[in-house]
């Protein structure tokens, strides 16, 4: 009954364009998903799992973003904005407690960024993630080469990036890093371990670049955090 009236919904509004179209979801989505307060739902959203999905008040879901909420759900903050082609994915077929995706407020999902939140992911206010960012709570086991890694289980021991954070284009979270208050992650970097507070950090693997303190300098080569 779930699947078929979001699969209703979706036919009847999610294709609507402008403001007429984000008016209709904004009344119509309340029968499956919860509101608080008022978001702005562009067209061709993709929502599964819909029920177990939390939309702050000023929350913004640009064209062509996708939310997978399988089964412990997702929760973005108030005024929070996923932009274009984004997608958060929570498919916790093994039945993990842990699994899901938190959001707080202010933040900002760049385009086509991919967060996988099966060993939990936990965003902090005023996170911002330039294009193509990955955050992947998830990983396999391949350790032993007689045995197919689909066989060998899964790593999820979970994401969590603290507040004031600002992730580059195109740089890699892996499963089990913390990311401490106000660090910045470059672009393309593939971060493997926990990434201190106030911290710039860089390459692959990424290591710490410089330490931000008050009065510092700014980074000579600034394009590198874009």
């Amino acid at each position: 009954m779930r699947y078929w009236l979001e699969q209703f919904l979706f036919c009847m509004a999610g294709w609507v364009p402008t403001v007429i179209g984000i008016g209709f979801r904004a009344i119509l989505y309340r029968l499956i998903l919860k509101m608080d307060g008022i978001s702005a739902i562009e067209r061709n959203v993709r929502l599964r799992y819909a029920s177990n999905i939390r939309l702050g008040r000023g929350v913004y879901l640009d064209e062509n973003v996708y939310l997978h909420a399988c089964p412990h759900g997702i929760e973005i903050g108030e005024n929070t904005f996923i932009m274009h082609g984004a997608v958060l994915h929570v498919y916790n077929f093994r039945g993990m407690p842990q699994s899901g995706i938190r959001i707080g407020k202010n933040s900002l999902i760049g385009e086509f960024s991919v967060i996988r939140g099966q060993g939990g992911v936990t965003i902090g206010d005023r996170v911002y993630t330039s294009p193509y960012t990955q955050i992947m709570a998830v990983n396999h086991v391949f350790d032993d080469p007689d045995i197919p890694f689909t066989s060998q289980g899964i790593t999820a021991e979970g994401i969590i990036v603290e507040d004031d954070v600002w992730l580059g284009s195109g740089c890699i979270l892996t499963d089990g890093v913390h990311i401490g208050k106000g660090a910045v992650v470059a672009a393309g970097a593939v971060v493997t371990r926990d990434v201190p507070p106030h911290s710039i950090v860089g390459g692959v693997p990424a290591h710490i670049l410089k330490t931000i303190e008050k009065g510092s300098p700014v980074p000579i080569n600034r394009k590198v955090f874009f």
